[in-house]
């Protein structure tokens, strides 16, 4: 785990965001997504700066495009929200479980 997948996993595990379960590192069809709550069908994906590279956005668009036909919802953060503005980030999570 990536220092800013510490960080966020240390609030989301046990319940601890909106009495919701995640998972961390959850197996979902052929991808291995970040953090996934089944019961709100919302995978977190965190992006280090690989992910700046034209061909891996690419491949980052068509992962988003298959996990939303299965019925997921996906929210995307850079390791640098996480570490910057944790707080912001958690409410965008707990906005999405609703």
């Amino acid at each position: 785990m990536t220092m800013s997948e510490k960080i966020l996993w240390e609030k989301l595990k046990g319940k601890s965001l909106n009495g919701s379960k995640f998972r961390g590192q959850h197996p979902i069809d052929k991808y291995i997504v970040d953090f996934y709550c089944h019961s709100a069908k919302l995978v977190i994906e965190l992006d280090g700066s690989i992910h700046e590279l034209e061909e891996q956005k690419e491949y980052d668009l068509g992962r988003t495009s298959e996990l939303q036909e299965l019925g997921l919802k996906i929210l995307r953060f850079k390791n640098e929200e996480v570490l910057d503005t944790l707080n912001l980030v958690l409410k965008r999570i707990t906005e999405a479980l609703k």
